[in-house]
Formats: structure tokens, sequence, C-alpha cells
């Protein structure tokens, strides 16, 4: 039996509108499902088909009475900020809007749009503006700070060599603590001092996998590192070596999450073509190429995930706050997008990232 209706919208339109979409017969079942719904959803168009659309989308208001309000009155309804799920991840907030189709008046469109794009890249480019002004403040008094520090660590340890042991013990945690201050200051040097990217076309899976190496041998060798990759995905265009260190970055944070336990991370590719990015300065666009590093740690606590990738913001204790603010920083350098989604038990960074321009493409397979 099929449960597509005869009156469907045009392919090109309807694959690329870029929020979820479903069309829903009058008994409430979903007939067609767009990319951007399969995504929102976590299924694909063909699982969805047939099923009833409010098992499968569940949202925090009356909306059969809204359906019927549409069919009867012909008119678009809208319903805002509620709360959408597909009962497998955490409750996004959402304007909803439900409108009869043009040319069957019994099917009815659902759209879904997510409010937390629009709102996290409103804070993204607040955080970014601040974010200059803090680091360029920041990176000045690092240079001025780290040659006094310098001088108190050896004097320290001068000091040191004429003591008892007990007094021997105060002068090397003033040692320790001054080296980890300019440990700090050489991190936010690093991060005001990134250099612009040099791209050129990269295999997202050969970072991942230079990153998943030195993960292995290193900070993440008490975890377990799972692969589902796409492997028909194109080349990004992209600084491998700064994209790597988004990667490794990630992978870290992640093994710090889980703490010496250990635990499971899973890097997760996909295309995706439903996110595009639009700034306020009219650049941006399709950003297909999706990377995933989900864990199964404790999750971010909800009073920081808003502010998560901005620098001095940590959910550990002796955080610097740099690492996320350095990777988002990059990833917008690259003209591309970094998410997460988190809940206790499984939290997801995502890295969304443009496809290498054809000409780009074409002339590193011409070098290799």
């Amino acid at each position: 039996m099929s449960f597509r209706s005869p009156y469907p919208v045009p392919g090109v339109i309807w694959a690329s509108l870029p929020l979820p979409a479903v069309l829903i017969n009058p008994d409430g079942i979903i007939i067609e499902s767009n990319p951007a719904a399969e995504a929102f959803l976590n299924a694909s168009s063909k699982s969805l088909q047939g099923q009833p659309a409010f098992d499968r989308i569940l949202i925090d208001a009356p909306v059969d009475e809204a359906l019927s309000r549409a069919r009867a009155n012909q008119s678009p309804i809208f319903i805002n900020d509620v709360d959408v799920t597909s009962g497998e991840r955490p409750p996004v907030q959402c304007n909803i809007q439900i409108a009869p189709l043009h040319d069957n008046a019994e099917i009815v469109m659902l759209l879904i749009s997510p409010r937390e794009i629009a709102d996290r890249l409103g804070r993204a480019t607040a955080a970014k503006s601040a974010a200059k002004s803090a680091i360029g403040m920041a990176e000045m008094l690092a240079h001025e700070i780290k040659n006094p520090l310098a001088g108190i660590s050896g004097a320290a340890q001068l000091i040191a060599m004429n003591l008892s042991a007990e007094d021997r013990e105060l002068a090397d945690l003033i040692v320790e603590e001054t080296r980890r201050i300019v440990k700090l200051l050489e991190q936010v040097e690093q991060f005001g001092n990134l250099r612009p990217p040099e791209r050129r076309a990269v295999n997202i899976h050969d970072a991942l996998d230079r990153a998943r190496k030195s993960a292995a041998v290193g900070f993440a060798a008490k975890m377990r590192i799972t692969e589902e990759y796409d492997p028909s995905l194109p080349a990004t265009y992209a600084d491998a070596d700064q994209l790597m260190q988004v990667f490794l970055n990630l992978i870290k944070n992640a093994a710090e999450a889980a703490g010496p336990q250990g635990g499971r991370i899973r890097l997760r590719t996909f295309y995706d073509i439903s996110l595009r990015l639009r700034r306020a300065d009219g650049s941006g666009g399709a950003l297909p190429l999706q990377v995933e590093i989900i864990d199964d740690g404790p999750g971010i606590a909800p009073d920081i995930a808003k502010e998560i990738f901005e620098p001095f913001v940590s959910g550990r204790e002796n955080g610097t706050g740099l690492g996320l603010a350095l990777v988002n920083k990059i990833i917008s350098d690259h003209g591309g997008w970094i998410s997460v989604d988190s809940a206790p038990g499984r939290t997801v960074f995502r890295v969304s990232l443009p496809v290498a321009p054809r000409e780009a493409a074409s002339n590193d397979m011409e070098v290799k």
C-alpha cells in the first residue's frame, strides 16, 4: 500500500527546504517527509511513511485541533514557542506552521522551524565580537605577565634549596602554580595567534583518522572509539592541520568528560543538505558535510551549555575554557558551523562543513 500523496510537492523544492517538513493525510498518517525532517527526526523518509504523525513527532501543543482548523478554514495556522521532539532527543523549542496543500486540501503540511539555530547564531555573533576583545586584552596581558612569573618561579626554586622539608613543600607549590599559570597564558597566546587557514580539498576521514590515532595512544587510551563513516562523502575545503586539531580537541573533550573510568566515543559522518548558513553580511552557503563526535559521558551542565563555545567557559574543574573556543574559532574561519546537543549519557558535537569547490578538488587530485 502506498502512502504517497497524489499531489506531491515538486521534488527539487521539497528536497531543498531547509526546515523539517512532513505531509500528513486526513487519518493523521505521514505520507512524505523531506531530508531536513529525516535529519531532525533521525529517521529515513521510508521508515516514516505510513506512521502516525504524532507518534513520531511529539509536540507540546493541541496539534489535532490545529490540523482540523487548517483543513476547515483552508488557511495556515502558526503555533509559536512549543517543544518538539522525536522522543529520542531532548525537546527543541520551535515555531510550527500547519497549512493545507493548494491542490489537495485534505493533505496538510507540517513545517517545523527550530529556534535553536537562529538563537545560537545570534549568540555566536555576539560572542565572537566579545571574544575578539577579550582575547586581545588577554594576549597582551599574557605577554606582560609571563616574564615576572618566570622570576617568581626561579626565586622560589632558589629559596627552596635552604628551607626545611615542610617549608620546601610550600615553595614547590609556588613553582607548580606559576608553571600552571604560564601554561594557561601560552594557551591564550596560541588562541590569539592562530594563523588564517590554508584551505584545500581535504578528505574528512583522513583528518578524523589522524586525530583518532593520536588520541588512542594518549589521552583517549581508555576510551572505546568506534567509527560510523559515510565513505561517499566528497572532500571539504579546509586547512588539514587545523581540521585535525578540531577533531583532536573534540575527542579530548569527550575523553575528559568520561573521566578515568573511560567510556565510548562514536565518530560519525553523513551528508545532510538541509543546513545552510547565512550570516548578517550576506555571506554563507550550504554546509552538507556533517561530522559528529558522540560520547556517553555525564553531559554538559545546563547553566553553561549555551555559552560552552565562548572563551574561559568550562564545565571542568581547573579547565581553561579555551579548547572549545578554539574549535569554534577554527570552524568559523572555515565558514562552517559547530553545535552541541547534550543530555546525561549522550553528548553530540556536530561540525558542519562546506564541500570543496570543484576546481579545488581537481587541483588537489592533480598535485597528488
